[in-house]
């Protein structure tokens, strides 16, 4: 638990920096205005902000299509272990350059934080997976394989609450909520020297049998691994049968086509259903709603997104993951309606919080299946041979479709205002 709690702390950070860049929205604008001021001498133009703004969020996917890519390079070549602790100098650089804007008067630097903070993501999201799915035991994998979303949802949750007015989401310290990404990572470079390395990675990538089996009976705590070393073997030996698959191999061949659209797909179900509008925007939507409090209304989804994770948990090993995925993505349907309905009344104070339920009723239905599914489907679709070429080209759709939501919902919201004003 120590090792695969430690591993986590890259999933939270994952989850921080997805949420944290949405409380202190109007602060970063202001930021972007001072700072033109001081440059140019005269205001930004709202639209150029805006451009500005939806840049340095949707910046953050652009690192973590090519940290995706990346994942089995790193991983393959320092390890599971030591590829985690360097990674963490991407979170201490980007932090650094963020939380150092103002004092340099640099909105670049904001920007320029959120791409390497985005690499360092996109690298965690395949290496905490992996490094839990390799020391977990067999029986209990499938349940532990579940920390990496839920300790996801956690960071959002966390960097809403710090988002507080009150707290570090003041004029002031907005700048420190952006670094704060820095103490997890001192914090997981510490605690990584006590945990082992991956046995898997030992025995199959490196052919260390005896490191392997000391590394099982670290994290076993008892001296018969037999059974967990005779299952390895078994994997190197398949692995060695089984030819690795390139990602141009990948689309040429016909029998993996189906399995690989219905994978793409699903990644851009999640991400195309809008769902990171919520996380990076939903302040600014409450307020539009006239909520008097919008920040709570976020910090009350991102509790919703907490507990709806457990309870998908439960759901997805009893239920289909098709009928979960098809509900999930229904009910996210009607929520988006009532709440544009919600919107257009929002003259109405009682019709003001139609729409926080909404947005609550987005995100639970999002956790019930199009959240956790689309992860773990590529896995149970593909072969050893295949998996890591089709997880490479899952990710960077997700984070593709997540880069272009990013960029494109502030836009977008103001044409659909103006035309409504209209």
């Amino acid at each position: 638990m120590f090792s695969l709690l430690t591993a986590v702390i890259g999933s939270l950070q994952f989850g921080f920096n997805t949420g944290v860049i949405n409380a202190p929205e109007q602060k970063l604008r202001a930021f972007f205005n001072a700072t033109w001021m001081e440059r140019y001498g005269e205001p930004i133009k709202p639209g150029v902000c805006t451009i500005v703004w939806s840049f340095a969020v949707a910046i953050f996917s652009v690192g973590g299509m090519v940290g995706s890519f990346s994942v089995g390079v790193v991983a393959n070549k320092f390890g599971r272990r030591k590829s985690m602790i360097l990674v963490n100098i991407l979170a201490l650089i980007g932090g650094g350059l963020m939380g150092l804007c103002t004092l340099c008067s640099s909105f670049e630097m904001v920007i320029a934080g959120r791409l390497i903070i985005g690499l360092f993501c996109g690298l965690f999201t395949g290496l905490t997976p992996m490094y839990v799915g390799e020391v977990s035991p067999t029986p209990l994998r499938g349940a532990f394989g579940t920390l990496h979303q839920l300790g996801v949802v956690i960071g959002i949750l966390i960097a809403q609450v710090f988002g507080l007015e009150y707290l570090l989401g003041s004029d002031k310290l907005w700048p420190v909520l952006l670094a704060l990404t820095v103490l997890p990572a001192i914090l997981q470079c510490l605690l990584l020297p006590f945990c082992p390395e991956s046995p898997r990675y030992l025995l199959i990538n490196l052919n260390e049998e005896e490191q392997a089996r000391k590394a099982l009976v670290r994290l076993r705590g008892y001296e018969d691994v037999g059974k967990d070393m005779q299952e390895m073997k078994e994997e190197s030996a398949k692995m060695a049968m089984e030819k690795k698959v390139t990602i141009p191999e990948l689309f040429r061949t016909a029998a993996y086509r189906q399995p690989l659209l219905i994978a793409v797909m699903l990644q851009l179900s999640q991400q195309l259903s809008g769902i990171n509008a919520v996380f990076y925007y939903s302040t600014g939507i409450f307020k539009s709603a006239g909520v008097t409090q919008p920040i709570y209304a976020t910090i009350g989804a991102g509790a919703v997104n907490t507990v709806f994770t457990v309870v998908s948990l439960f759901l997805v090993e009893r239920a289909g993951r098709r009928t979960l995925h098809l509900i999930g993505l229904s009910g996210m349907a009607i929520s988006a309606l009532v709440m544009t309905i919600a919107l257009l009344l929002k003259d109405i104070e009682a019709v003001r919080y139609l729409s926080i339920a909404a947005v609550f009723a987005f995100v639970a239905m999002f956790e019930m299946g199009p959240g956790p599914i689309p992860w773990f489907i590529v896995a149970e679709l593909f072969s050893q041979g295949p998996r890591p070429a089709a997880m490479a080209v899952a990710g960077c759709s997700n984070w593709t479709a997540n880069f272009l939501v990013g960029v494109s919902f502030p836009k977008l919201e103001k044409v659909s205002q103006n035309k409504g004003e209209v």
